[in-house]
Formats: structure tokens, C-alpha cells, sequence
């Protein structure tokens, strides 16, 4: 996986979910993930208030790594990495 300028992990992967409403992004995240390879980092943008709940609470109940959240693009972005 690469590295940003800062050193930060660059995602596999943008799912660009602003404007979709709960559950649409988790939805978006369930689907996509298992495409990637164990490893990968995918970033949900999702502009939703609830996605900042949601998508930790879907990363703990499916056993996948909830990397963090930032600001990217001007949106709440979220990161995940694919565990298994």
C-alpha cells in the first residue's frame, strides 16, 4: 500500500457516498469491501451525521478494521481495511 506526502496510508480505493442517507453508505462499504484484498484500505466519503456511528459500529460488527475518520474533499471521509 502507498503512503501520502505526510505518511499517511492512501486508500485502495474512494467510495464517494455524500448526498446518500443511512444506511446507503454502510450498504455501499458491505458490497465493495470483499473486492478488495485483505490489507486494502477503502475510504467512504459520507456527508450523512449517522455515518459517524454507523460505519465504526459496522467495522466492529463484521470484524473489519476501522482505521479513522478525517476530513477529505471538504466530507467526513472514513477509513476501512479489510481484515479477512
Amino acid at each position: 500500500m502507498d503512503a501520502g506526502s505526510d505518511g499517511s496510508e492512501v486508500p485502495a480505493e474512494t467510495l464517494d457516498c455524500r448526498g446518500q442517507r443511512c444506511p446507503l453508505p454502510v450498504i455501499a462499504l458491505a458490497r465493495r469491501l470483499p473486492g478488495l484484498p485483505v490489507g486494502a484500505t477503502v475510504r467512504v466519503l459520507a456527508d450523512d451525521p449517522a455515518a459517524a456511528n454507523d460505519i465504526p459500529a459496522w467495522c466492529r460488527m463484521r470484524g473489519q478494521e476501522f482505521v479513522g475518520a478525517a476530513e477529505v474533499a471538504g466530507a467526513p471521509a472514513y477509513d476501512v481495511r479489510r481484515v479477512h
